[in-house]
């Protein structure tokens, strides 16, 4: 797996709009975080946030979760979840990204 396709799994992941026909769901949207973290900054390096954070909190928790997994592992979870995401969508516009992303080196 190529940097190459994890930049092009971030740039679809990033564009997709909130209300399009490609919507992962909120467990999925809290990996692609966890996963994009990791491989950009490596393990957590921040304390967790306050009690009444709910979405700092799950988020932390969800980055804490992947502790240790190397960048490059990171990376390729990354495109693995989008691969899964586009596969189960049945629209023009996951057909399209998932097109883009195989293509992608």
């Amino acid at each position: 797996m190529s940097e190459t396709k994890f930049n092009k799994a971030v740039a679809i992941v990033q564009s997709l709009p909130k209300d399009g026909p490609v919507k992962p769901t909120q467990d999925q949207q809290l990996q692609f975080y966890a996963q994009y973290k990791q491989a950009t900054i490596g393990d957590v390096n921040t304390t967790r946030p306050g009690m009444l954070d709910f979405v700092g909190k799950a988020k932390w928790d969800a980055w804490n979760g992947v502790k240790g997994t190397t960048k490059e592992a990171a990376q390729a979870k990354y495109v693995e979840l989008l691969l899964e995401v586009l596969k189960s969508q049945d629209s023009e516009d996951a057909k399209k990204y998932l097109k883009e992303l195989e293509e992608t080196n």
